[in-house]
C-alpha cells in the first residue's frame, strides 16, 4: 500500500503543474481582441437601431397624418424643423432625430412657417401638398420618404452617396 501512496503523490505533482506561458499568452490575446472589437460592434449596432427607429417614426407619422385627414375630414400637417432636428404630426409629440443622423427636407414654399417649421399638408380628399424627407446615415446612405401631391401616398426609396 505504501507504494501506491507514493505513486499517487508523484502523479499528483505532475498534474499540479499549471498553465504554460504560451497558453496564458493566447488567453490574454483573445481577451484583448474581444475588448477591442466589442465597442466597435456596439457603436454600429446603436447607430443602425437609431436609424431604423427614426425612419419608422417618420413613416408612421406621415401615414398617420394622411389617415387622420381622411378620417376626420380636416387638413392635417406633418411638420419638420431642420434647426431643432424634429418632426411629427402638428399638434402631437415631436420626434427628435439622434445626432449621428442627418435630416433634409423638400417641401412647398407656402408650407414654411416663420418659426422654422415646414410642413406637408394632407387633405381630406386624400391629396397632399407634396414633399420629401431624407434621413441619412453618417456614411451618406439613407432613405427618402416622398409624399405624392396628387394621391397623398407616402413612398420610401433608398438613396446613397
Amino acid at each position: 500500500m505504501t507504494q501506491r501512496r507514493a505513486r499517487s503523490r508523484v502523479h499528483a505533482r505532475v498534474w499540479a503543474g499549471g498553465f504554460t506561458l504560451i497558453e496564458v499568452l493566447v488567453v490574454f490575446t483573445l481577451i484583448a481582441l474581444i475588448v477591442g472589437l466589442v465597442p466597435l460592434a456596439y457603436g454600429r449596432l446603436r447607430e443602425s437601431a437609431q436609424y431604423r427607429d427614426t425612419v419608422r417614426a417618420a413613416l408612421t407619422d406621415m401615414r398617420a397624418a394622411r389617415q387622420q385627414a381622411m378620417a376626420d375630414g380636416v387638413e392635417t400637417r406633418f411638420a419638420v424643423n431642420l434647426q431643432t432636428r424634429a418632426f411629427g404630426v402638428r399638434g402631437g409629440p415631436a420626434y427628435v432625430v439622434p445626432d449621428p443622423l442627418t435630416v433634409r427636407a423638400v417641401m412647398a414654399g407656402q408650407e414654411a412657417g416663420a418659426d422654422g417649421w415646414m410642413s406637408i399638408r394632407f387633405l381630406p380628399s386624400g391629396g397632399a401638398s407634396g414633399g420629401s424627407l431624407d434621413i441619412l446615415r453618417p456614411s451618406g446612405q439613407g432613405v427618402r420618404l416622398r409624399v405624392d401631391w396628387f394621391t397623398g401616398r407616402v413612398e420610401q426609396e433608398a438613396i446613397g452617396s
